[in-house]
C-alpha cells in the first residue's frame, strides 16, 4: 500500500500526518526537528514505498537529505502556490500537514525543482558573501558617521585606498571616539580578510565550471555574478526559454487582467533575490558598453526612466545567457580587450599561480580579435559576423552597430602574436601604449 505523508516543518519541531491511498488518517504526531531523530524517525516510522511531501523552507534541504534515502520519493512544495490552492479559514500545524497529503495524494501539489548538492553549496557560498558585503558596507558607514558627527573631511575622494585608511590611524581624537573608529576598523579589516577567502574559493570553482567563464563573456558579468545566476537557475534545461528563466528569477512584470482591462505593473521579485540584485549591479555597467545591449538601453531610457530601463537590461542579460548556455557560445559582441583582462585576473587568483611566469597573460590574443581571445582563453568558438543570420545582421545596421561588431573580430594594425620565448619581444607593440583593440574612437 501506498502511503503519503505530509510534513509541516518548523524550526524546532514537524507536525506528520500519514495518509492511505484512499486519503484515511492512518496517524499523526510530531517529531523533533532533530538530525539524530530525524533518522531514528524515517528508519522506524517510513517505509521504502512512501511518498513525502513538506514544503519550501530555512531547513527543508537538510530534512530531504534524510528522508530521501528511506522513501519512494520526496517532494517539495511551492509554499506561495500551496497556499492558493489550500486557503482555509482554520489554519493549524495538523490542518497544513493534512492539506499536504492530501494534495500530493491527489497529484495536485505545485512543486518546486531540487537542486543537486553542487548547486546547494553555490547558493550558501553566494548568499554568505552578500552577507558580509553588507557587513562590510555597515562598518564603512558608521565610520563615514562617526567623521560627519566629528565635522571631519578625509583629505582624499575615496576613503578606503591606502592613502585614507592611514589618514584615519594617524586622526587625533577623544579616547572614546578612538576606541570607535579603532573598533570600526578591526571589524572592517576581518571583513575583508574573509571576503577574501570566500572570494578564493569561488575562484576555485568558476576555474574549474566551464558555464562560469561562459558567462563571464557577457558585460558587466564576473565570476561572482555568473555563479550566483548559475546558482539560482540550476538546470537550464527545465525552462522552454530564456523569457521563463527571467520570469523564475522575478523578472517578469505583475499582470492583472479582468475583461477588457490589463494592468502591468512592477516585476514580481519572486525568486533568488541574490542573483536578481547581482545581476541589477551588472547592468549598470551595460548602460556604458557600445554594443547592442548598451544600445538597447539608451533607447529605452529616452522614453522611460532610468531604473526601468536598467531592470529592462537586466531581464535581457538573463535571456541572452539562457541562449549563451543553451548553445554553448560565449557571448558575440564583447570587447577584447576587456576579456582578456577578465580572464588574466581569474587565472592570476588560482592559488597555484604565485610566480610572474605562472600567470598567463591574453594582451596577445586580444590585438588579434575577439575569437582568439576566446581560443586562448578554452572557450567554445564564437559566430563570427559573416555567419549571422540575417535578421541579427540587419539589428546591427538598423542600430548602427555594424563597424563596432567588425572591430571586435579584425586584428589591431600593429598586432603580433606573443611569441613563446618568456623575454620580452623588441617589436613595435611592446613599445605602444595606445587604444586597446576593439575599442571605438
Amino acid at each position: 500500500m501506498i502511503r503519503t505523508v505530509g510534513l509541516d516543518v518548523h524550526k524546532h519541531f514537524i507536525e506528520v500526518c500519514i495518509l492511505d491511498s484512499r486519503g484515511k488518517v492512518l496517524s499523526r504526531g510530531q517529531v523533533n526537528c532533530q538530525r539524530e531523530e530525524l533518522q531514528h524517525f524515517a528508519k522506524t516510522q517510513l517505509k521504502k514505498t512512501d511518498r513525502v511531501v513538506l514544503e519550501a523552507t530555512t531547513n527543508t534541504w537538510p530534512v530531504v537529505e534524510i528522508l530521501r534515502p528511506c522513501v519512494a520519493a520526496v517532494v517539495v512544495s511551492n509554499p506561495l502556490k500551496t497556499k492558493a490552492i489550500a486557503e482555509a479559514k482554520i489554519k493549524t500545524d495538523k490542518v497544513d500537514a493534512l492539506v499536504l497529503a492530501q494534495l500530493l495524494r491527489c497529484d495536485y501539489l505545485p512543486e518546486v525543482w531540487q537542486p543537486d548538492t553542487a548547486t546547494q553549496a553555490q547558493r550558501s557560498l553566494i548568499t554568505h558573501r552578500s552577507g558580509l558585503m553588507c557587513q562590510r558596507a555597515r562598518h564603512k558607514n558608521r565610520i563615514q558617521c562617526l567623521l560627519g558627527r566629528l565635522l571631519l573631511a578625509p583629505p582624499c575622494k575615496l576613503l578606503w585606498t591606502k592613502t585614507g585608511l592611514t589618514w584615519l590611524q594617524a586622526l587625533t581624537l577623544s579616547s572614546t571616539d578612538r576606541l570607535m573608529l579603532d573598533s570600526e576598523l578591526r571589524q572592517l579589516g576581518q571583513v575583508e580578510r574573509e571576503l577574501v577567502v570566500v572570494d578564493q574559493q569561488l575562484v576555485e570553482i568558476s576555474r574549474h565550471e566551464p558555464r562560469v567563464q561562459l558567462l563571464m563573456t557577457l558585460p558587466g558579468v564576473n565570476y561572482v555574478v555568473a555563479l550566483g545566476l548559475l546558482a539560482a537557475l540550476g538546470d537550464i534545461t527545465r525552462f522552454a526559454d530564456g523569457d521563463h528563466a527571467a520570469s523564475y528569477l522575478g523578472l517578469a512584470p505583475v499582470t492583472r487582467q479582468s475583461g477588457a482591462k490589463c494592468y502591468h505593473g512592477h516585476i514580481t521579485k519572486a525568486g533568488n533575490s541574490q542573483a536578481r540584485w547581482l545581476l541589477t549591479q551588472s547592468a549598470q555597467h551595460v548602460t556604458r558598453h557600445p554594443g547592442p545591449l548598451g544600445a538597447f538601453f539608451r533607447r529605452l531610457a529616452k522614453r522611460k526612466n532610468r531604473q526601468v530601463a536598467i531592470i529592462a537590461v537586466t531581464r535581457k542579460l538573463v535571456t541572452v545567457a539562457y541562449l549563451m548556455l543553451k548553445n554553448n557560445e560565449p557571448y558575440r559582441y564583447a570587447r577584447p580587450d576587456l576579456m582578456a583582462t577578465k580572464f588574466t585576473a581569474l587565472q592570476s587568483k588560482h592559488r597555484g599561480a604565485t610566480s610572474r611566469s605562472e600567470k598567463p597573460s591574453l594582451r596577445g590574443p586580444a590585438r588579434a580579435g575577439l575569437a582568439k581571445v576566446y581560443q586562448a582563453a578554452g572557450l567554445p568558438s564564437v559566430t563570427v559576423p559573416e555567419q549571422l543570420s540575417h535578421g541579427e545582421q540587419r539589428m546591427l545596421t538598423q542600430h548602427k552597430l555594424t563597424d563596432f561588431v567588425g572591430q571586435l573580430y579584425q586584428p589591431s594594425p600593429t598586432a603580433t602574436v606573443k611569441p613563446d620565448n618568456p623575454k620580452r619581444a623588441t617589436s613595435p607593440t611592446t613599445k605602444t601604449r595606445g587604444r586597446p583593440a576593439g575599442r571605438p574612437r
